[in-house]
């Protein structure tokens, strides 16, 4: 196999993914477009996580899209659901996931440039909003996979505000810390609601 760099786009399933990081033999990639649309609950009640509806989909429905194969490729993980940093909201138990979302540490500190400071010390105005500023948010936009030159918003895993919000990466990149209506997005969209965007570890 030709050397694979961070950065990189690679095929793999039905998708094209970003590489977001290597360590040894194996990659972290994400979706480059935003595949779908959907609820992070079927059921607006309090959640997180390890018990939301989004996350058995990607685990199950979407994981067996894959052939066997591939899916000998996908490397299970535990992940760390740290609490909101402005709210105190629980992030939940830790999970081992084959497919999972980013959370907020992913993309304010490792894979879409540093913005690290702003999240470690949040600003005392910060109650909306990560940063409207921050030189890193253009990084962070994605696109419809089915429209690519529509951007759109898509979901984190971490916590919002409260358990029944979870935070995005609004269209412009920047991040929504209070959170999205958990079953119905952003109201305001009407029917539409959060994109996806699936990570996971893949062998190499």
């Amino acid at each position: 196999m030709d050397k694979l760099n961070i950065g990189q786009i690679i095929s793999f399933g039905s998708y094209n993914w970003r590489i977001l990081d290597i360590k040894n033999d194996s990659a972290l990639i994400v979706t480059e477009y935003i595949i779908e649309q959907r609820s992070y609950h079927d059921v607006y009640t309090d959640t997180t996580w390890a018990d939301c509806s989004l996350r058995k989909y990607l685990n199950g429905e979407f994981y067996d899209q894959f052939d066997e194969a591939e899916k000998s490729r996908i490397i299970p993980v535990i992940n760390k659901n740290t609490d909101n940093h402005w709210y105190g909201s629980k992030g939940g138990i830790d999970t081992e996931d084959r497919i999972f979302l980013l959370d907020i540490e992913d993309v304010v500190c490792r894979y879409f440039g540093d913005s690290s400071e702003k999240l470690y010390k949040p600003g005392k105005n910060q109650r909306y909003w990560f940063e409207r500023k921050d030189k890193n948010n253009s990084n962070r936009r994605a696109l419809l996979k089915d429209n690519k030159k529509s951007v759109w918003w898509w979901w984190l895993r971490s916590p919002g505000r409260v358990s029944v919000k979870a935070v995005y990466i609004h269209g412009d990149g920047n991040i929504g810390i209070q959170g999205n209506n958990i079953l119905k997005g952003n109201i305001s969209d009407g029917k539409c609601t959060g994109g996806v965007r699936p990570a996971l570890w893949l062998k190499l």
